[in-house]
């Protein structure tokens, strides 16, 4: 029995070593396959072993800032702060200096005036049971500077704050729809533009993130003297626009003016610079703050996203196209008041009764329907008039720099839809399109492109990398139809009982055309007939002698169908901007003869040879600005199309600098020139410069500020 059992352990013996071979030998080859595989069970060893040694953190590209034309911010990044609060006793290791809120009452009541809120919602979350640490809604987001600062004051324990960044627009819900806005959907997101300018320019002005990736012990700690990968962030592009802030701030407050004081839908304006196709303002009411974004009413940007029946401020460009076709005689005659078509379908002027037999020139003061639908029937067809339209801009995108914008319609092919888009009916154009239109009117008949964007610079190097300039697209119109549209314009507002009467200003210089369009009727019965169911609208140029503005402005249900919305809006905008650019608006005096002059580069030219250039093509009011040999500054830009009567400033290459007297000058040649020298301009009024803060002669040493008081009428005492 012994010798038997003494064998089984043997036995037993060599099972066991045979079986810790195996698995040692088993051990040995996974070591092997380990040591030379990459992969493992689908597993990247190489990719597993980085992530747990390796950390990567995002280099966040500072979005770029818009600035108007003038310099002023519209919209740039900030910091802002969330509020957090640590509710956990556990974060306390000394009693002495405790790390979690522990009087919870105390702490509601200080903290919630700062940022606006109840006692009992603040104590809401700081009551909460179970939880480490805790946050406060929507009222302990987006936490200024001076917000965290007053909250850090109170030396309350528990109190943190994570640190991230937002949006800002200064001027509220200033150009709001032009500037649309940006956004991260979610903390610690890049900020993504999402409507206007934020949306379209959003790949130059995000920039791109960088990164920096390192090696980490167990407490995540960089481990020190292993290597570091660096990406430095690009970050985002500023873009300058050619909106001038006063000209806008004149435009916003003319449209809640008539709002406040009349009321109505919707009310646009647009200001296109007459002579460079530079858009110095456009605005939409109701309009909303982009910072909250809480009264958005539409999406749409109604200057270029919501084409409408535009009435008769067409007429203006049926009669230029019966013009350029030669088959315009302004003395010829028709029958006004009702027109009767083939079909029996009467078409009526405004005033249904007419005004007798008429010519065709008074018909356009008039306003009269029929006397487009005479132009129409005796000299012109469907094909003459769709291609001036489509010549003029009408039916496409304009080109101008913001998103959605849409191309409107100009269909026509029926007698009576002929007739009725002669004046406006049946086909939808965009205020962007109508203040290009009348472009022609004011440049010798050639069009002018609408641009928005001054120049992108690069903010880490200064470098301009884009520079919007004056763009011109084909003859339209002749001088000799130039000259008339611009006369029967004149006639329209300045004539006695012609529609335009209400637009006329004392010196007669603001000329244009009105316009009457019915809405039409969403489930497609034709118009709707009520009072309030029509959009006005007015298409003018100032001044006409020499044109610097071209404003169209339209209004949807003025209340009680009124035209005074619009008048009287147009006027105030008119009477602010010839203030701001020293002119009267009832002076009635002739003025000498005008001329045009492109702008050449005068940039690292002699100031002799900038004198004498400007000199010999009638340009005598330069301002010299420094004692160097050469000109490194000039205003306006090359390629600008100035008169005889501007000012041109050049900049010298001088050692030094001191503050020129600008009393007398126009609000916007001032500020021009003061900020071309580097100076912070704040101005007081409106119109010409009465007093400057910073004496003549000054040292311009850092950054001055300097304000400037105006007055509408300057008298030199």
């Amino acid at each position: 029995m012994r010798k038997k059992k003494r064998k089984n352990n043997v036995r037993y013996s060599r099972l066991v070593v045979v079986i810790s071979l195996f698995l040692f030998l088993a051990i040995i080859l996974r070591v092997v396959q380990l040591a030379v595989s990459s992969e493992v069970d689908d597993t990247n060893l190489k990719k597993l072993a980085s992530k747990r040694t390796t950390k990567t953190e995002v280099i966040k590209a500072k979005r770029g800032t818009i600035y108007s034309a003038n310099g002023d911010i519209l919209a740039q990044n900030v910091t802002s702060y969330k509020l957090i609060a640590y509710l956990s006793p556990s974060r306390t290791t000394n009693k002495n200096k405790p790390q979690h809120v522990v009087d919870k009452e105390k702490t509601a009541s200080l903290i919630a005036p700062i940022i606006g809120a109840d006692y009992e919602e603040i104590l809401k979350y700081l009551n909460k049971t179970g939880v480490y640490q805790t946050e406060f809604g929507s009222k302990g987001k987006n936490l200024s500077e001076l917000e965290k600062l007053k909250i850090e004051e109170l030396n309350l324990p528990g109190i943190d704050f994570v640190e991230s960044y937002k949006r800002y627009y200064p001027k509220g819900n200033f150009m709001s729809y032009t500037l649309g806005y940006a956004l991260a959907t979610n903390e610690n997101e890049t900020i993504t533009g999402k409507m206007g300018l934020e949306l379209y320019y959003d790949n130059i002005l995000k920039g791109e993130d960088g990164y920096i990736t390192y090696q980490k012990d167990l407490k995540g700690y960089k481990i020190a003297g292993t290597k570091e990968y660096k990406k430095e962030a690009t970050q985002g592009k500023d873009i300058y626009l050619t909106i001038d802030s006063n000209v806008q701030f004149f435009i916003e407050q003319a449209l809640t003016n008539a709002k406040n004081n009349y009321g109505y839908e919707w009310f646009t304006m647009v200001v296109m610079d007459a002579k460079t196709g530079k858009i110095i303002g456009m605005s939409s009411n109701p309009n909303f703050d982009p910072n909250t974004r809480e009264n958005i009413s539409s999406y749409l940007d109604y200057t270029i996203s919501l084409p409408y029946e535009p009435g008769s401020t067409m007429k203006t460009f049926t009669y230029m196209c019966a013009m350029e076709n030669n088959v315009y005689d302004g003395a010829e005659t028709y029958t006004s008041g009702v027109y009767r078509t083939e079909d029996g379908t009467e078409i009526g002027d405004w005033n249904r009764n007419g005004w007798g037999v008429i010519s065709f020139d008074r018909g356009y003061a008039l306003s009269s329907n029929v006397g487009v639908i005479n132009l129409i029937n005796r000299h012109m067809n469907s094909a003459m008039l769709r291609n001036c339209f489509r010549k003029l801009g009408f039916g496409k995108k304009t080109g101008v720099s913001l998103p959605n914008e849409e191309t409107g319609k100009i269909n026509f092919k029926y007698e009576t839809e002929i007739y009725n888009a002669g004046f406006g009916q049946g086909i939808t154009t965009t205020p962007m399109q109508n203040v290009q239109a009348l472009s022609p009117l004011t440049n010798d008949g050639v069009i002018l492109k609408p641009y928005i964007v001054s120049k992108i610079v690069d903010s880490s190097t200064k470098e301009v990398i884009y520079k919007g300039k004056r763009k011109t697209g084909e003859r339209v119109a002749s001088t000799e139809t130039v000259n008339k549209m611009l006369q029967l314009m004149s006639d329209t507002v300045n004539g006695i009982g012609n529609t335009g009467s209400g637009y006329r200003i004392e010196s007669g210089q603001l000329i244009g055309k009105t316009g009457t369009a019915q809405i039409a009727d969403v489930n497609g019965n034709g118009y709707l007939s009520g009072k309030e169911d029509i959009i006005s609208s007015f298409s003018g140029i100032y001044p006409k002698d020499d044109p610097e503005i071209i404003i169209y402005a339209s209004v949807q249900r003025p209340a009680g169908g009124s035209q005074k919305p619009i008048s009287v809006a147009v006027k105030e905008v008119v009477s602010n901007i010839a203030k701001y650019y020293g002119e009267s608006v009832n002076s009635t005096e002739v003025t000498d003869v005008v001329t045009n002059y492109t702008m050449g580069s005068f940039v690292n030219k002699s100031i002799d040879y900038a004198k004498s250039t400007l000199t010999n093509n009638n340009i005598n009011n330069v301002v010299i600005i420094g004692n160097g040999n050469k000109v490194i500054k000039q205003y306006p830009d090359r390629d600008s199309t100035i008169t005889n009567k501007d000012k041109v400033f050049l900049i010298t290459n001088s050692s030094s600098y001191t503050v020129p007297n600008v009393i007398g000058y126009s609000s916007k040649d001032a500020s021009i020139l003061l900020s071309m020298l580097g100076l912070n301009v704040k101005l007081n009024g409106i119109g010409y410069v009465t007093n400057q803060s910073i004496s003549e002669n000054t040292e311009i040493n850092g950054n001055l500020e300097i304000i400037i008081d105006l007055n509408p009428k300057f008298t030199d005492t």
